[in-house]
């Protein structure tokens, strides 16, 4: 099986490992809000890049106050207006990227970016959304929770009460496929701003239930991208939209 996360919009890159015929897992953030790269995303096509450039400089530096304050600034008295573009934009970023999936025998979970009902809304149909669920692929069980560490208020996100449920739910899997890391520093530090965006529920589970594998993405630019923590071979299959590449289950 292949994995992906973080395709953020690459819809083209996501058809060419679809179409490989093999099982493909989505582990989250399937559109793209802003490209830290190229400021290039929904919010620039909302508002325009100079806009998203004042963003990324002050979430960048750590002043993610600030950056809602710029963002309600910039829709005050005209936030109809701008939430009517915005879930536009939304629906026609999934449109594009769940097509792509077209044909492919794949599971989606979403990540912190993601809202997950209009996701669900746009997957083809044998194609998968889950969450807080276990599949047997092949000879393996794979468990898989969606959501991203809290930050913005934003629907893809879960705190670590819902976190720690989701993950006991689940049990014991032979393969666990997180959108975010365990609270484990060299793969949960974006040295990039240098956030920290691990999961404490995560890590203690991995203690706790002792999966072979864990597969996740959510940190673009982490100091490792595979890492054993205790019983478990843990490993970023992510930045796919700058990657296009997947990683296969060894």
């Amino acid at each position: 099986m292949l994995l992906v996360a973080d395709v953020h919009g690459a819809a083209g890159a996501l058809r060419q490992i679809a179409s490989r015929g093999e099982t493909l897992l989505v582990l989250g953030d399937l559109i793209n809000f802003i490209d830290y790269r190229t400021n290039e995303g929904i919010v620039a096509d909302v508002a325009g890049r100079d806009f998203v450039a004042d963003i990324v400089q002050l979430r960048t530096a750590g002043k993610a106050d600030e950056a809602r304050e710029r963002w309600k600034s910039f829709a005050s008295g005209n936030e109809a207006e701008v939430r009517a573009r915005f879930d536009e934009s939304v629906e026609q970023a999934y449109a594009e990227v769940c097509a792509a999936l077209q044909g492919c025998r794949a599971y989606v979970i979403h990540g912190n970016v993601d809202r997950p009902d209009v996701l669900k809304r746009h997957l083809p149909p044998e194609v998968f959304y889950i969450d807080g669920e276990v599949v047997t692929i092949g000879e393996l069980r794979v468990g898989f929770v969606g959501g991203g560490m809290p930050a913005l208020g934003i629907p893809g996100e879960i705190d670590e009460n819902e976190m720690a449920a989701k993950l006991d739910a689940i049990g014991d899997v032979d393969v666990l496929c997180t959108h975010v890391p365990p609270a484990v520093a060299p793969l949960s530090k974006d040295v990039i701003g240098g956030r920290q965006k691990g999961s404490g529920a995560i890590r203690d589970y991995l203690s706790s239930r002792r999966p072979g594998y864990h597969y996740f993405g959510d940190i673009h630019q982490p100091q490792a991208t595979s890492w054993r923590y205790e019983a478990t071979r843990c490993v970023n299959v992510g930045y796919f939209r700058a990657t296009g590449r997947a990683v296969r289950h060894a």
